[in-house]
């Protein structure tokens, strides 16, 4: 009698599948994530750092943007004569006024809004509507409304005029100041309901127990608010920071919308200016290096606000 056929598979385990069976199930190739991946990777390799690139490969050339036309080899000339522009130097200095202010007034407004979204207010719902209403309204389509309510004959005069205040009318799109308040005040209407949305949603994450504790050592609700409410929300305002000033920088809609960048370049950012240097003026080297440029300056600030968020998140 053969051995063979008194002695057990030692291939199956009694009660359990083959082995083999087991290791070859195992050795199966798992499916991973890189075909859901892939078209995200396709799309920002070969269309954004390929536009990039080809952006700082025109940057240095000097084309008015027709194929049929010779481009002429500059090097660094545009971005020279970008840093002795004064036009390219008044638009970054209004892109810092521009974040200073709106990013100001927003975090004040939405912090505000919804401090008194968390208290007991009749109809609560229906204000959040009314203050995020704003942020998916296109500029598009509501520029023009802003520029009928500050026209000098617009709604904004005609009721000045009608309750006796003549001496304060004036054409607001038409001096330099006013102009720049009217874009400041589009971006704040705009963009106040997003505020509001990030700090509703850090403050329901504060512990009740905390806010109590503070009205126990006799806090008031101001008092609330500013020592335990503010300093929780710290990581929302870092995050609103770091979004507002890119948007800053990025700054295109409202400003062209409204003012198309004037009087006398009295709203210019380097957004409009881009636009202006490459359709108008038809020079898309130049036009190239201040986007550059502008890719630079959005990248370093974003790196100096994590890297600061961060030091001051181990401190």
């Amino acid at each position: 009698m053969s051995i063979s056929a008194t002695l057990p598979d030692a291939a199956t385990p009694t009660g359990g599948a083959p082995v083999v069976a087991r290791r070859r199930r195992g050795l199966r190739p798992t499916a991973n994530g890189l075909p859901w991946i892939l078209p995200a990777i396709v799309v920002v390799v070969g269309l954004i750092y390929f536009s990039i690139g080809y952006t700082g490969y025109v940057s240095a050339l000097d084309w008015n943007g027709f194929i049929l036309t010779e481009p002429t080899f500059l090097g660094l000339a545009n971005f020279a004569e970008m840093f002795g522009d004064p036009v390219f130097w008044k638009a970054l200095t209004h892109t810092a006024v521009f974040y200073v202010v709106t990013f100001t007034v927003q975090t004040a407004l939405g912090f505000t809004f919804a401090a008194l979204m968390h208290s007991q207010v009749y109809l609560r719902g229906v204000y959040k509507v009314v203050v995020f209403v704003p942020t998916v309204l296109a500029p598009a389509t509501m520029a023009p409304v802003f520029r009928q309510i500050f026209d000098a004959d617009g709604q904004l005069n005609t009721l000045l005029r009608a309750v006796g205040l003549d001496g304060l009318t004036q054409t607001w799109l038409a001096g330099g100041t006013t102009a720049m308040g009217v874009v400041m005040l589009a971006t704040i209407w705009q963009w106040t309901g997003l505020t509001f949305i990030l700090f509703y949603a850090a403050m329901s994450q504060i512990d009740t127990e905390i806010l109590e504790a503070a009205r126990m050592d006799g806090a008031g609700n101001l008092r609330t608010l500013w020592s335990v409410v503010w300093p929780m929300c710290k990581g929302t305002t870092v995050a609103l920071a770091t979004l507002g000033l890119i948007g800053a920088l990025k700054t295109f809609d409202w400003p062209y919308l409204i003012t198309k960048g004037g009087p006398n370049y009295a709203t210019e950012f380097l957004g409009t200016y881009i636009y202006h240097t490459m359709l108008s003026e038809k020079r898309f080297g130049y036009a190239a290096a201040i986007s550059v440029a502008l890719l630079v300056l959005a990248l370093a600030c974003g790196v100096f606000m994590s890297l600061r968020n961060r030091h001051e998140g181990k401190a």
